[in-house]
């Protein structure tokens, strides 16, 4: 059998179609569109590609609008290894940014962000991003207050099993569902969430302003943004009331009384009480005391979604929601705690070992300079200029030559509009992609990458117990080229191929990743089978590799022999590093802000915009095959709106609507969703940025909200982006409606 993996799926390859493997109980919606998107050709770059104005020397000023010459493979290397090489002998590598995500394939080899990173490192390094826009505020307060980075602690989060065994009340602030569990980094075979929620035999509360984010569990309908207030008037009640876990706080937190004098109002002379947060959250104040004393009398498990921290003052959820667990004092017990990003991914809480499996060797980055992932327009319009991040005063690099592969910024970035301006500032853009983004249209060099259904790799998942051998379903389209064989060909320019490929052809890349895999699970008491026989089967299941956990288990049994690598060794409810930081946007504990753009004060006819992760692509990726197509409106992306919020704005179902505010506008598609608070309106990310020229003014015209969204940092702590921080009028489009350009190639002439 002949098989191949993505993000959100494994697939049996038969007369080079797919189809999802049998044992997956879910298969991925997302995946039903990615054949049709990997064979398009009116989406897919062609041929190498170098903008019209660059090559007439116009300084990226019309980066955002120009026409393509095409240019031989040859030409193309060329040309960026001569750039390369003037901007580091000019400017050095600082000046230099290597951007790229890691979601542009599930193959361990053929990783985009792997690929160009050890590149860049041989050419004399480049500044690099740190975090990401899935969770940036959550990586950063994490250490802080957990003392584990996202990633360890994300990896020791209680098992579902034991969920699914003792939980008898599970709260998910942002709520759980199958939607965001497609994917899984680093690739998925089977999708369990869904099976998961099902077998929860106690109580199910979605706090969320949108009931379909748990669609089977009870709602709680809160404003949006204001998850931070109503965790702290839990905490509240838990306090007054005597509920929570005095003993608990004393023994495993630091900073207890400082966060109880806050919660008492004592420090700001207001009490954090459910009737100052129903104001706040818009909910009932007997609501917020009932489910405080709910969750004292039950097995509680707190779940926060990563959306949630996508928002001003992100970091505070986190923290407010582990402190509001740490209250209930049922952390490191089987099925209960605190949990950040259940459903988030399909991978978390798996009953299996975490296996971090070999990848290929980036080196060593000589440049040691970088930026909060989300602050790059920041960075390329103030160069030089200095902003604060947790805990230092730092300056931005002065960025001449940008090198980007395996991402979107024009999907995952926050106002699109300021970053087309920031976007004319560097000298040169180099993208390698495999289809006309809008970042590659804004692009000076273009280098057309296969897609993962045109080339062999392996899957290796870190809680995925399949291992699957990628084959190629189709033909490469065009002259596309793999990520490893164009670098390859600008390395050999550069006298560096020797030293990129270490002589190595791609099966023996392949060969030796298998091999440290096998050495790395015989150390495991597991064992793989030889490199062939993999080959030959396709797809080899793990065996031995069951385990399940209870997040900070070790630290509660024995807190003097395992203590956390915080401040205190505890989790801390006060930290003095943070405090000692003198932030006014991120203080000492956890703390209610009201943030930058809020429905608590927002003026006449304001909805808040929610933008979720959408559940026909992943990311943008997918957006031009056929069923992402097929659930828009007329071409355009579809915003779910509450009857009755449409019928006072004059609006019906399947009509376009125009959303807006100050920073930009979009046109979209109008269904109705009864389940979705009527002071809001979802637009799901992802539509590829499709701007026009209206009236003088920027109309996105395809349906991407991050035309709408606030580029800002969350605080000055962790600076991650609050796309979930948005307010947005929306009205009938009463006009001709504009041609989309997303839908053909940008044009292009020969050299």
């Amino acid at each position: 059998m002949k098989y191949t993996a993505a993000h959100w799926g494994a697939y049996e390859i038969t007369d080079n179609q797919l189809k999802a493997v049998s044992d997956d109980p879910d298969p991925s919606r997302i995946g039903k569109g990615w054949l049709s998107a990997s064979k398009d050709e009116k989406s897919r770059i062609l041929r190498p590609a170098i903008r019209k104005g660059w090559l007439e020397g116009d300084g990226g000023k019309n980066r955002c609008r120009d026409e393509f010459v095409e240019v031989s493979w040859d030409e193309a290397a060329t040309r960026v290894a001569e750039d390369l090489t003037r901007v580091r002998e000019t400017h050095g590598n600082k000046a230099i940014y290597g951007g790229s995500y890691g979601w542009a394939s599930a193959g361990r080899f053929h990783h985009a962000q792997s690929q160009l990173k050890r590149f860049l490192n041989l050419a004399g390094g480049f500044v690099k991003a740190r975090e990401t826009y899935s969770h940036a505020a959550g990586e950063v307060i994490l250490p802080h207050i957990t003392g584990m980075s996202q990633g360890d602690f994300q990896d020791s989060m209680t098992s579902w099993a034991h969920i699914i065994e003792h939980c008898t009340l599970l709260v998910a602030f942002g709520g759980i569902s199958g939607r965001p569990a497609q994917v899984s980094s680093s690739g998925a075979a089977i999708h369990q969430t869904e099976t998961w929620l099902g077998q929860l035999k106690g109580r199910l509360v979605n706090v969320s302003p949108q009931k379909s984010d748990m669609p089977k569990a009870e709602w709680l309908s809160l404003r949006p943004g204001t998850d931070t207030a109503l965790m702290l008037a839990l905490c509240h009640s838990l306090l007054i009331e005597d509920l929570h876990k005095e003993d608990f706080l004393q023994e495993y937190t630091s900073g207890w009384p400082a966060f109880r004098a806050y919660l008492l109002g004592e420090t700001d002379g207001e009490p954090k009480s459910a009737d100052w947060a129903g104001k706040i959250c818009d909910m009932p104040a007997d609501t917020i005391r009932q489910l405080a004393r709910d969750m004292a009398h039950n097995k509680t498990m707190i779940n926060v979604s990563w959306s949630v921290q996508r928002t001003d003052h992100g970091e505070q959820p986190v923290w407010a929601g582990l402190a509001l667990a740490s209250m209930l004092g049922q952390i490191g017990q089987p099925g209960t705690g605190y949990g950040f990003g259940y459903g988030c991914v399909g991978s978390i809480g798996r009953s299996t070992k975490n296996i971090h499996w070999p990848s290929l060797p980036q080196g060593t980055n000589p440049v040691d300079d970088f930026i909060p992932v989300a602050r790059i327009a920041d960075m390329l319009l103030n160069p030089g200029g200095l902003y604060p991040y947790n805990g230092e005063m730092r300056r931005y690099p002065d960025i001449r030559m940008v090198f980007w592969s395996g991402g979107n910024p024009y999907h995952h970035h926050q106002d699109l509009n300021r970053l087309e301006k920031a976007w004319q500032k560097p000298e040169t853009v180099v993208v390698m992609e495999h289809s006309w983004t809008a970042t590659a249209r804004r692009a000076d060099i273009v280098l057309p990458a296969t897609t993962a259904l045109e080339r062999t790799d392996i899957m290796f998942s870190k809680t995925e117990p399949s291992l699957i051998h990628m084959l190629p379903v189709h033909e490469p389209m065009g002259e596309a080229l793999d990520d490893h064989e164009i670098l390859r060909l600008i390395a050999a320019k550069m006298g560096l191929e020797e030293a990129f490929t270490e002589g190595r052809s791609q099966e023996d890349w392949l060969r030796l990743l298998w091999q440290q895999s096998q050495q790395l699970v015989a150390g495991m008491d597991m064992a793989l089978p030889d490199f062939d026989v993999f080959r030959q089967q396709g797809r080899v299941m793990l065996e031995g590799d069951h385990e399940t956990r209870i997040s900070m288990q070790a630290f509660v049994a024995d807190p003097h022999a395992n203590p956390l690598q915080t401040e205190s060794g505890k989790i801390t409810l006060y930290n003095e590093t943070i405090a000692s930081f003198g932030l006014e946007d991120c203080p000492g504990h956890p703390a209610w802000m009201k943030p930058v753009e809020s429905l608590v004060d927002a003026p006449e006819g304001a909805l808040h915009l929610i933008s979720a992760q959408p559940d026909t692509r992943l990311h943008s990726q997918n957006d031009r095959g056929s069923e992402s197509l097929s659930d828009k409106i007329e071409g355009r992306e579809v915003c779910r709106l509450h009857p009755d919020t449409a019928r006072l704005r004059g609006i019906e179902e399947g009509q376009i609507v125009r959303l807006f505010n100050d920073r930009g506008a979009a046109l979209a598609g109008v269904r109705f969703d009864a389940e979705l608070r009527k002071d809001c309106i979802a637009l799901q990310t992802g539509a590829w940025f499709d701007p026009v020229d209206v009236d003088g003014k920027p109309l996105e015209v395809h349906g991407n909200p991050n035309a709408l969204t606030i580029d800002k940092g969350t605080s000055s702590l962790a600076q991650g982006n609050i796309g979930h921080t948005t307010l947005v009028f929306v009205a009938p489009w009463d006009r001709p409606l504009p041609d989309l350009t997303i839908n053909q190639p940008p044009k292009r002439t020969t050299l």
